[in-house]
């Protein structure tokens, strides 16, 4: 118990030195928070990976952090010393992580071998392994770092909006993929959704990610209705029917490349919108052929 102590001491004397908060160090390693805290608080073992990435991140050697080894010493076995001249913006672990986002959505998880991983990231197979064991830590990592990234994206959004029907409009327009990295963000999406059918803890994640979704979309309602914005509706089922409406429209979006004669992005973003004025605003709906011209041919 000791020997984890002092590992726990050690790993948040890094995250202290980083200058961040926990969850935002927990982001920076592709770590569940929670996981980050129950290890912290002893009631959890770090595992070599996880420490492998604390390393990485807090430009430490692993074996410091495990105590085997001096603070000036390295590690003979580190596949990727701490002390590199240039490391990959972010550290080697994001760098990985994005990597392995950006061919997931170019070819699908099961094409993407790690092989393929390394050499996009210009390193070696056993640096990919040292920091994500298997094919299902790499994918978990993956699907981790597609959601922090939506979930900041979507903070910064609603900073900027004015009031609740606002807020909604701007979360729309976020979720449609009428851009490289968002049409990436769903085919990774379209990936997990396939695992989460076959793995419990993908299945987990899928479903803690889309309660969170929901409950912001509920939120965003439930203030719309207090403003007056939006009519008195139920929340949660609304939230509900939205999000399967985004889903929806979505898929078939990026179905086919821009162009090829698919739904596109911008039948999308107004069929979305056309569902605000319709089901939740409190003011009279727009008449499409009144104020606009309709996207459909």
């Amino acid at each position: 118990m000791r020997q984890e102590f002092d590992v726990a001491a050690r790993v948040r004397q890094v995250i202290d030195e980083a200058g961040c908060t926990q969850r935002e160090f927990a982001r920076r390693v592709v770590m569940d928070p929670s996981k980050l805290s129950r290890s912290l608080g002893g009631t959890r073992r770090f595992t070599v990976a996880e420490l492998a990435r604390i390393a990485d991140a807090g430009r430490v050697d692993a074996g410091w952090l495990l105590g085997t080894t001096g603070p000036d010493e390295t590690a003979a076995d580190t596949p990727e010393p701490a002390a590199r001249t240039s490391p990959p913006e972010g550290g080697r672990p994001l760098q990985i992580v994005r990597e392995t986002v950006r061919l997931i959505a170019e070819h699908g998880f099961h094409s993407v071998r790690v092989a393929d991983i390394a050499a996009a990231c210009d390193t070696s197979t056993a640096a990919i392994h040292y920091h994500f064991p298997g094919r299902a830590e790499l994918l978990e990592a993956a699907v981790r770092w597609c959601m922090d990234e939506d979930t900041m994206r979507r903070a910064a959004r609603l900073a900027e909006a004015d009031d609740a029907l606002e807020e909604l409009r701007q979360l729309i327009d976020l979720q449609v993929p009428d851009s490289t990295q968002q049409r990436h963000q769903w085919l990774v999406w379209m990936d997990l959704w396939s695992e989460a059918a076959r793995s419990t803890a993908i299945g987990q994640l899928h479903a803690a990610f889309y309660r969170e979704w929901r409950r912001t979309i509920a939120e965003v309602i439930r203030r719309g209705i207090t403003q007056g914005v939006f009519r008195d509706v139920d929340p949660e089922f609304s939230a509900l029917r939205l999000t399967a409406l985004i889903d929806g429209f979505a898929t078939q979006v990026v179905a086919t490349a821009p162009g090829e004669g698919g739904t596109s992005a911008e039948v999308m973003r107004t069929a979305c919108l056309a569902y605000l004025d319709t089901e939740l605003s409190a003011q009279p709906p727009h008449r499409p052929d009144e104020t606009r011209s309709s996207p459909f041919p």
